[in-house]
């Protein structure tokens, strides 16, 4: 069974860090690209952050240089250590394993985790 579980969200004010993390299970962790993306509501999910099993990255522009994604494969977990945090960054964080067909798309869409808010006070 595919599974996603994500945490570390809260609430920090503008310009602070959060640590999110992933635990995934029922795949071949070491081997499967990771992704992390968010929702604001009314809004489609936006990939974040890459890292594939070589752990090379990839970030979407408007995290470029506050994000930063990594992996510890003995642990199945993906992390996304968030800086320099922005009002605009406030949404429900989720990650997914990706497949690359002409871009990146999560490759187990119907198991979504339930993700977790973060929320960024001005």
């Amino acid at each position: 069974q595919v599974q996603f579980v994500e945490s570390g969200g809260g609430l920090v004010q503008a310009g602070g860090s959060l640590r999110l993390s992933c635990a995934a299970s029922g795949i071949t962790f070491s081997m499967t690209p990771m992704g992390w993306y968010r929702q604001v509501p009314g809004t489609r999910r936006e990939l974040v952050a890459h890292i594939n099993g070589g752990s090379s990255t990839g970030y979407a522009d408007s995290v470029k240089g506050r994000f930063t994604t990594s992996r510890d494969n003995a642990k199945n977990t993906v992390y996304l250590q968030m800086n320099s945090l922005k009002p605009e960054d406030t949404a429900v964080y989720y990650c997914n394993a990706l497949s690359w067909t002409t871009g990146w798309v999560p490759k187990f869409g119907n198991y979504w985790g339930q993700g977790t808010q973060v929320t960024v006070s001005s």
